[in-house]
């Protein structure tokens, strides 16, 4: 089947690209306004784009009145954010904060969760997130009514229980974004299949 974006609805285009880019990592991002109330929000529209620099992206929609969310608004205030993984446990908290609370309500509050300090930023990680990442804003880029930031991580947070030899990660199993309204999907479950060379490809092809 063929499907022509230009001849459907952004409603009907945004659902077939949700279900078909998945599973999606979440970005929890912790925000701080000029009053200091935290802002907390999940994003789906998010991922690593470069190694060195270390340089994440996510993409902050607008709200239900078409207004810049406020997580966009204290990013490009600030010039800072936190970006924290979402496990399992955290799933329900998750879920809560991505309702529509009124400007200046806090997110982290109304489900029970702790900021813990930053090191090298002003906005507070999410003391329950086994993973966090502080980001400073580098530049940010209007696409129609989303605002893509792009940020650069400072500073990682993981728990200790994660961390194997030589900076590898073992067992963490954050939540992704499945298909539109509201799949998600676990990684528990993975294989390992070390990449191939070309020369072993050839030598398999004798």
């Amino acid at each position: 089947m063929q499907i022509d974006p230009d001849q459907h609805s952004a409603p009907d285009n945004y659902k077939l690209l949700t279900n078909l880019v998945v599973p999606r990592p979440i970005a929890w991002v912790t925000t701080q306004n000029a009053d200091g109330v935290i802002n907390l929000a999940p994003f789906s529209f998010f991922n690593a784009v470069s190694g060195n620099p270390i340089y994440l992206i996510v993409s902050v929609g607008v709200n239900d009145a078409g207004e810049m969310k406020d997580t966009a608004k204290n990013i490009l205030d600030s010039g800072e954010f936190v970006v924290n993984m979402v496990t399992e446990e955290l799933f329900d908290a998750m879920n809560v904060s991505a309702a529509d609370f009124p400007f200046g309500e806090s997110e982290m509050a109304a489900t029970n969760l702790h900021p813990a300090p930053s090191v090298k930023v002003k906005p507070p990680r999410v003391a329950e997130s086994q993973a966090s990442m502080e980001c400073k804003l580098h530049s940010t880029q209007q696409l129609n009514k989303n605002t893509l930031i792009v940020g650069e991580v400072v500073m990682f947070h993981v728990a200790d229980k994660l961390m194997g030899p030589r900076m590898y990660v073992k067992n963490f199993e954050p939540i992704g974004r499945m298909g539109s309204p509201s799949v998600y999907c676990r990684t528990t479950d993975r294989f390992d299949v070390p990449r191939i060379s070309y020369a072993e490809w050839l030598g398999k092809k004798v």
